[in-house]
């Protein structure tokens, strides 16, 4: 079997789905991906070279990806280090999106960033029901920098951002009563619960967009 290979570059994380005899999936570091000569198949991501011929658009992927997961009638939402972005479907037709790289930037980035700097570990965070209200990652950092000033705990100030994040995220998709979510965010324990306040949350993991490359 010939081999293939879809990739879906994010600012940070690569995810990669290699099929041949067997389908092996694969996260590097995009700093380390972009030094890789693979003989892609197809692809989709802020940091590729969108090439005509295999680059597809994320949304796109996202949709196709999703649909191999879900029923009839779902609400796909996908949160990077950078973006956010939904797809609805409805009678198993498309109905409703939404990208935004603007308000939702650096979220994903921005919480790696702060866990780094204080030391903590994606587990340590716990839902915390306070929130932030912030509309990028950049005032977030401001209102975590200002309570940890004040003594309180860092884990519990990154915990109330996240759950803004979340609040944030349920809002942009239009306040579902299910929310189907792809990405980095879950594996955030502390993101999942502090969505499930407001809806009803499944997770589909982090391939959901190669996924979807591999149907074409």
């Amino acid at each position: 079997m010939e081999e293939k290979i879809f990739i879906d570059a994010g600012t940070t994380w690569t995810k990669i789905l290699t099929i041949n005899d067997k389908k092996e999936y694969k996260i590097i570091p995009t700093s380390e991906f972009r030094k890789l000569n693979l003989n892609i198949t197809k692809c989709t991501g802020h940091s590729l070279v969108k090439s005509k011929e295999i680059y597809e658009n994320e949304v796109v992927a996202l949709a196709l990806g999703a649909k191999k997961y879900l029923e009839d009638d779902f609400i796909a939402l996908d949160l990077g280090s950078r973006d956010i972005k939904f797809v609805k479907f409805k009678n198993k037709k498309f109905q409703d999106m939404d990208w935004n790289t603007s308000c939702a930037s650096a979220t994903g980035a921005t919480i790696e960033m702060l866990l780094k700097f204080y030391q903590l570990d994606v587990k340590d965070l716990t839902y915390n029901p306070e929130k932030y209200s912030v509309t990028c990652g950049i005032f977030g950092l401001e209102k975590i920098m200002d309570d940890v000033a004040q003594g309180i705990e860092a884990k519990i100030a990154i915990a109330k951002f996240i759950h803004g994040i979340a609040f944030n995220a349920f809002n942009f998709a239009k306040n579902p009563d299910k929310i189907c979510i792809s990405g980095g965010f879950c594996e955030n324990p502390c993101f999942i619960d502090s969505l499930k306040q407001y809806c009803e949350v499944k997770t589909l993991g982090r391939f959901v967009l190669v996924d979807g490359l591999s149907g074409f």
